[in-house]
């Protein structure tokens, strides 16, 4: 018997109105209920899996493109290219903000950037860096 997640997952997926996502440990609560209750992404945050909270960048890195789902953290490190090539990655969006209506500001951004791509998974190849001041048009 798996997890919640492992066993509702995929049922989950298969009704998402928006993107797969990947939350990594650095994404508080409240910040994955905004993107699961308002923008209506399907989010499997990495705290509600016990044996994944304490998982390395590069594990998380390599999962998220396993389960070929986006990943959203707020860790600078999936910046550096050199250990977390975008062309290797599930597409990444990294967030920095300096408060938590900040970050539901640009996560309601990239949600518009988002649902104006075709394919589905738009950032697989990709990393974002979304900051105040982001506009889709600097990362087109």
């Amino acid at each position: 018997m798996g997890t919640l997640f492992s066993e509702l997952g995929p049922l989950r997926a298969a009704k998402a109105r928006g993107p797969l996502i990947y939350a990594d440990a650095n994404v508080p609560a409240p910040l994955v209920g905004f993107m699961r209750d308002r923008l209506g992404w399907d989010v499997l945050h990495v705290i509600e899996e016990p044996e994944w909270r304490r998982a390395t960048d590069l594990a998380h890195f390599l999962r998220a493109r396993d389960l070929h789902r986006t990943l959203v953290t707020l860790d600078h490190d999936f910046l550096d290219h050199r250990r977390f090539p975008p062309s290797d990655g599930p597409g990444t969006i990294v967030l920095s903000a300096p408060d938590e209506r900040g970050l539901r500001t640009l996560l309601a951004q990239v949600d518009t950037f988002l649902r104006e791509r075709p394919a589905d998974r738009p950032l697989v190849g990709r990393t974002l860096s979304l900051h105040p001041g982001w506009t889709a048009r600097s990362s087109c």
